[in-house]
């Protein structure tokens, strides 16, 4: 070192830098400190990034590189206007979609498989009129210009609103992808002349419950498909109709588009939407929250075990023992959470289940001046009264259908008289999804049970 002609007080920092970084070659480490002027913390930075895999300070690069999106429509929710939720049904009426019996609801899957291939077909047939050549190539020089050109605008035009992210679509996918949470990708044409989207962003989002919605579970970026930012973007998730919200997700490691919402819709069925795609998909960010987290928590545990085997190999092996125990403790701790999740939402979908095969036995409303009809009034635990008129020959198993069906009801209830008391049908002794019936006052009629005409008939929760 002394030929190199350097200083005391430069062959001290080579030194140092060596006990810092751990190399072995002195003239590696002077190299390295004369290319960062004898600056030894800036050196040492620089190790560690390269070390970590990340670009140096001197090397970085204004472009941020996105990550491949996958998008394919089998892994993803779609939603348009013409289902329940959208602007189209709601000006119908609620009751236009829902299907009231098996019949309507047979028809209803067939023009949902039908939309769905009708869909695709489109897809494909716009895919190949944009390989033609129709659409003019869009060389996309500022997309961080045309991001905040976009927010601009719309904060100008709408003033309730949610958050947009302020950067460039790689950056969203990036920051979600880092921060493990949903983006949002939001793409319009011009308001002024498309009625749809000027109707979305006025009403639904800018909705206060939606606001908030966004803001807490989700990135939002969105950009006008009349800038090159944008409609490279729309090239990428293949955009049908405006408005269009396509939501994405790390999902297998891979950001994917996992949720897609075209045309405009209400305030409302853009929230259930939204909670739809989050719910059947935030398992996938949860698995990538525990797998970086046992990640980090392996590196910590490796830099104390090279620590301690300095110093002895049996207390390291000892506390290798703990460590694993207490993983072994955790994940079983985690099994036990999952599965009884699991069983709660298993019975949930069992009852919603039994509820939708059982509502064909309800049987209908008689009117007000029918022979033989008589109104009955139900009283909920939640204080609730529902009064419904039944005729004389109805069997108390059909009134249980109704309560049953009905959404304001338990799910495990008794049916009992006020004075005197009398438990005309009860969960604990009859399971009518399996065909099990013991009560015997289940198969008689209003009649035979003496039920007069506005009887209070009292509904108890037997799960409270």
């Amino acid at each position: 070192m002394e030929a190199d002609g350097l200083t005391n007080e430069q062959t001290e920092k080579v030194l140092q830098f060596q006990d810092l970084t751990g190399i072995d070659d002195m003239n590696r480490c002077r190299d390295v400190l004369i290319r960062h002027s004898w600056d030894i913390e800036v050196a040492f930075q620089e190790h560690l990034n390269i070390r970590e895999g990340r670009p140096t300070m001197f090397a970085a690069s204004t472009d941020v590189r996105a990550p491949t999106v996958i998008n394919d429509r089998f892994l993803q929710q779609v939603f348009s206007a013409n289902m329940p939720g959208g602007r189209a049904i709601s000006r119908v009426g609620p009751a236009g979609p829902v299907p009231r019996n098996f019949t309507g609801f047979v028809g209803y899957v067939i023009n949902f498989v039908f939309q769905y291939f009708y869909s695709t077909f489109s897809s494909i047939v716009s895919a190949f009129v944009n390989f033609g050549g129709s659409n003019e190539q869009r060389i996309v020089t500022d997309p961080l210009g045309d991001v905040m050109k976009f927010i601009r605008e719309y904060y100008e035009r709408y003033p309730e609103h949610p958050v947009f992210y302020q950067g460039t679509y790689a950056q969203a996918l990036n920051d979600a992808k880092q921060e493990l949470r949903f983006l949002i990708v939001y793409l319009h044409k011009d308001p002024t002349k498309n009625p749809d989207v000027d109707t979305f962003c006025r009403e639904t989002l800018a909705t206060p419950s939606v606001i908030e919605y966004i803001n807490t579970h989700t990135l939002l970026w969105g950009c006008d498909v009349s800038s090159p930012e944008g409609y490279r973007v729309m090239q990428s998730i293949t955009v049908r109709n405006f408005p269009l919200m396509a939501m994405i997700s790390l999902r297998a490691n891979r950001m994917t588009v996992v949720g897609r919402f075209e045309g405009d819709c209400t305030a409302e069925g853009l929230l259930r939407r939204l909670r739809a795609v989050v719910a059947a998909n935030e398992v996938w960010l949860s698995q990538a929250r525990a797998d970086r987290l046992e990640r980090n928590f392996t590196q910590t545990l490796r830099r104390q075990q090279d620590l301690a085997y300095e110093q002895s190999l049996l207390a390291d092996e000892e506390k290798e023992r703990q460590k694993q125990r207490e993983l072994d403790a955790i994940r079983q701790q985690q099994e036990a959470v999952e599965q009884e999740r699991r069983a709660a939402e298993q019975r949930k979908e069992n009852i919603a289940r039994q509820k939708i095969e059982l509502s064909r036995f309800v049987p209908t409303e008689p009117s007000v001046d029918a022979m033989g009809s008589i109104a009955v009034v139900f009283k909920l635990p939640s204080g609730k009264r529902l009064e419904r008129r039944f005729r004389e020959t109805d069997s108390v198993l059909e009134v249980y259908y109704f309560l049953f069906c009905h959404p304001d009801s338990p799910d495990e209830f008794e049916i009992t008289t006020n004075f005197p008391k009398r438990v005309l049908y009860s969960n604990a002794d009859c399971n009518p999804a399996e065909g099990c019936f013991t009560n015997e006052n289940i198969n008689k009629t209003l009649h035979d049970v003496g039920l007069k005409n506005r009887e209070v008939l009292f509904v108890n929760d037997l799960e409270a």
